[in-house]
């Protein structure tokens, strides 16, 4: 542990971290208790988050009455409160607990791809169980996992620290040589490239219909490398069942050549899990950024 995690600025952090390990004491059922009267609290707070939530509801399930849409807005952020200490699991539980309270569908299609010898390509999608969904899989089946380090360097350190630790590799999201590397050693290589992405190589590709600026590199990286790529989910169930993850067949015609268009059909798993389990997404994104001027704003002020 590096010496400067323990000056004053990090202070706060480690409160944090340590409330976090303190609420692992408790029973599963406390635990998620506990997460949600944190997101209810976070409900009534003035966030700017709120706003975001309620609008990306909005553009994507315009077909919610007024009341449903806030109805599930107080669904999403108890959805909220239990993934923050799902975090926590997923950095210090152990084994036998996680796999306890987990299963896994679809782990024959994972072998088929791996038994083609290149490698393959997990994506995933950014809804509040993403960082327990990680831990489920690589209990079952050890991953090379893309990660963004945090902007806080304490919870960067704690957080890479336990990918580490626990997968088979932990990449930084821009080592592209890293991804083809683990690929060539037949690897799975685990991801999300949901969020809004405005960097060289962005595409405006819809997403419930709207424009969103996109990365879609995916399909460049599976025909580069010959890796065959597929679709992760995982649903928090109700009450304290846990988890269920399911690994989908591969994308029939990945790569098809037309970028866009293989990540529309990502695009359309992602759709199909929230419609499923809308309050598991994270809303509160701003997806919906444009690459320029021309592109539709929808997050001016209203």
């Amino acid at each position: 542990m590096p010496a400067r995690f323990f000056a004053p600025r990090y202070w706060a952090t480690w409160l944090g971290l340590g409330f976090l390990r303190l609420v692992l004491l408790l029973p599963f059922g406390g635990v998620l208790a506990l997460g949600r009267g944190v997101g209810r609290l976070a409900r009534r707070l003035p966030l700017p988050y709120l706003g975001i939530a309620r609008r990306n509801i909005e553009l994507c399930l315009p077909e919610l009455s007024a009341a449903e849409r806030e109805a599930l807005l107080d669904r999403h952020f108890d959805s909220l409160g239990i993934g923050l200490f799902e975090s926590a699991m997923t950095w210090w539980a152990d084994d036998d607990e996680i796999n306890s309270r987990s299963e896994v569908l679809g782990l024959e299609h994972l072998e088929a791809a791996l038994a083609c010898g290149r490698g393959a390509i997990l994506l995933t999608a950014h809804f509040t169980t993403l960082q327990i969904g990680a831990r489920i899989l690589n209990n079952r089946r050890p991953i090379a996992l893309l990660y963004k380090p945090t902007k806080n360097e304490l919870l960067a350190h704690v957080s890479g620290a336990s990918f580490a630790r626990q997968a088979r590799k932990a990449i930084q999201r821009d080592d592209v040589r890293a991804m083809i590397s683990a690929l060539k050693r037949n690897e799975v290589v685990w991801y999300a490239t949901d969020q809004s992405y405005r960097k060289k190589g962005a595409a405006m590709v819809p997403f419930f219909g709207h424009p969103a600026a996109t990365n879609v590199f995916t399909p460049r990286l599976a025909q580069m490398t010959g890796a065959q790529v597929l679709y992760y989910e995982t649903e928090r169930l109700a009450g304290t069942r846990g988890w269920r993850a399911v690994i989908h067949p591969p994308f029939a015609h990945w790569p098809s050549g037309d970028p866009a268009a293989d990540t529309l059909e990502y695009h359309g798993a992602i759709e199909a899990q929230v419609r499923r389990m809308p309050e598991q997404y994270w809303w509160i994104h701003r997806r919906f950024k444009g690459l320029g001027p021309g592109d539709p704003d929808y997050y001016r002020r209203r």
